[in-house]
């Protein structure tokens, strides 16, 4: 017969297990401490096998009938019940150890080979202050584009419009990651197109124009601080390097030194397209060098730091002193490489050989098939007219400026 409710309720213990049946196999078993227990007792591939369906009464009968007729359903598929829960289980437990957290750190840690050291550290912080508070517990597959936008709004919500792009598409490159391990389905970064707030116009970094350059070669003359800064500030005018590529630089990457054709080759590693740079060494570049070396002594480094026994000059050093020149607001570091760019392309340089000399490169282009002594002979002649012109403003000796031949060919 059939349990009821009020039968599965007023059920009492005994001293040994009493099983009650209502049918199909379905059992209410009352163990002596008084507690009540669901079972099914069913046959698969002729063996006889057990599987619970929890505890009355928080499992009801009706609850209990549902729980049997679905354990059926799966025998008739030729499928045990017990096992299927079993896999069941295991998948939740899985997906749950498949958090944001754990697949943004595999993925980070995959490819940070192909990073340089600074731009993997800022991708990880980003990461640990961005993404993994709010998003890195969660099972990566449970993640949906709502959740995903609350994060990247917070970061938009204080100013940083640009980060907040930056960090999405961090965001997507662990989904993808997960996609690629049949961990997740989708992307749903994907689905956030359209809904970041757009950036204002670019702000371009204050750069010197030509006739700028005579006063602000009088202030460096006058600096007041370590000798290595102003040589770092010459330096960069000199060869268009960004901070980073200057201060880093190694002896080691001099070549040809006492030859007519010296050349600085930048390892792909610290340029930020990511790939080797050739900077050609003209003669007051090389004056520059000789005076560095005298400073750096037998240290690896062209900028040692002078506070530490160890590591380079701050990445803060060169910008602080344009600012102690006078120059704050007015001239950025970076700022010197679009004061080069302008004044060559005024005097009819090829655009080609300025803007390869700004180690700009596609971001698309197959970088085994980049060439990196491209037009060399060309940018030789250029960076030396650059030098000539240069020294001719600091030296204020602008009439020879006008006879300075422009060679194009």
């Amino acid at each position: 017969m059939p349990l009821t409710e009020t039968a599965c309720k007023n059920a009492k213990s005994d001293k040994t297990l009493k099983k009650l049946s209502d049918g199909g196999g379905l059992q209410l078993h009352i163990k002596p401490n008084g507690s009540k227990l669901w079972r099914l007792a069913y046959r698969f591939q002729g063996k006889q096998k057990t599987i619970s369906f929890g505890a009355y009464p928080i499992v009801t009968l009706k609850e209990a009938r549902k729980r049997r007729d679905a354990a059926k359903e799966f025998l008739s598929n030729g499928v045990d019940p017990s096992a299927h829960r079993q896999a069941e289980k295991a998948k939740l437990i899985s997906e749950s150890e498949h958090t944001f957290k754990k697949l943004a750190l595999e993925w980070f840690e995959n490819r940070k080979h192909s990073w340089t050291p600074g731009y993997s550290d800022r991708l990880l912080s980003r990461m640990e202050a961005d993404l993994f508070p709010k998003l890195g517990h969660r099972p990566i597959k449970e993640i949906e584009p709502p959740e995903l936008l609350q994060v990247i709004r917070a970061i938009e919500d204080r100013g940083a419009i640009e980060m907040a792009k930056r960090v999405l598409q961090a965001a997507s490159h662990v989904f993808r990651y997960a996609i690629a391990c049949n961990i997740a389905s989708r992307d749903p970064s994907q689905d956030l197109r359209g809904a970041l707030k757009t950036p204002p116009p670019t702000k371009h970094r204050t750069a010197l124009k030509a006739q700028d350059l005579p006063n602000f070669f009088e202030a460096l003359a006058q600096y007041d601080g370590e000798r290595q800064t102003v040589l770092g500030l010459k330096l960069i005018m000199h060869t268009f390097l960004r901070t980073n590529e200057l201060r880093l630089g190694r002896w080691e990457e001099i070549e040809d030194w006492d030859t007519s054709t010296p050349i600085w080759r930048i390892p792909a590693s610290r340029m930020k397209m990511r790939a080797e740079h050739i900077v050609p060494i003209t003669e007051p570049v090389r004056e520059i060098l000789v005076q560095l070396k005298e400073i750096s002594g037998s240290n690896e480094f062209m900028f040692p730091s002078i506070t530490k026994r160890t590591g380079v000059m701050s990445e803060n050093t060169l910008i602080f002193a344009i600012y102690r020149l006078g120059y704050h607001s007015k001239a950025t570091v970076h700022g010197f490489r679009g004061t080069a760019s302008t004044i060559l392309n005024e005097h009819q340089f090829n655009s080609d050989w300025i803007e390869r000399q700004l180690a700009h490169v596609e971001r698309n282009e197959v970088r085994a098939a980049y060439n990196s002594a491209l037009y060399l002979p060309q940018r030789r002649n250029m960076m030396e007219w650059w030098s000539a012109y240069l020294n001719s403003v600091e030296n204020g000796d602008t009439a020879k400026i006008s006879h300075l031949r422009v060679v194009n060919n």
